[in-house]
């Protein structure tokens, strides 16, 4: 499992994960998620289209981060989940907890009418 983050502006992280997010990712990335959702921003854009394998492991790290990011007046999105991790986005609620756009530019056009 990789992370890449980058600022799009002095509000808006995009953070990219590559691999699975099963037992193994997860390990590899909880940390350094963790940390970049946890300073100052107005959203984190998490683009899951390179990941092709989410457990719940994985599912309950993306809650963590939403919640910790919410705390902080934040908000962090979830786009272009393959098919099969945005069925079980849908399957296991993640979706109604964490926004799920099927792209970035989406998903920043909700936050620029919030």
């Amino acid at each position: 499992m990789q992370i890449h983050s980058e600022l799009l502006d002095d509000n808006i992280l995009k953070v990219t994960l590559e691999g699975r997010l099963d037992v193994e990712g997860t390990q590899a990335i909880d940390l350094k998620l963790t940390t970049l959702t946890a300073t100052s921003r107005k959203a984190v854009l998490v683009d899951l289209s390179q990941v092709d394998f989410l457990a719940s492991i994985g599912i309950r790290t993306l809650l963590t981060c939403a919640k910790t990011t919410s705390k902080r007046g934040g908000k962090m999105l979830l786009v272009n989940p393959q098919p099969m991790v945005r069925a079980v986005l849908d399957r296991s609620g993640v979706s109604s907890l964490i926004p799920v756009y099927a792209d970035a530019e989406t998903a920043l056009g909700t936050l620029d009418a919030a």
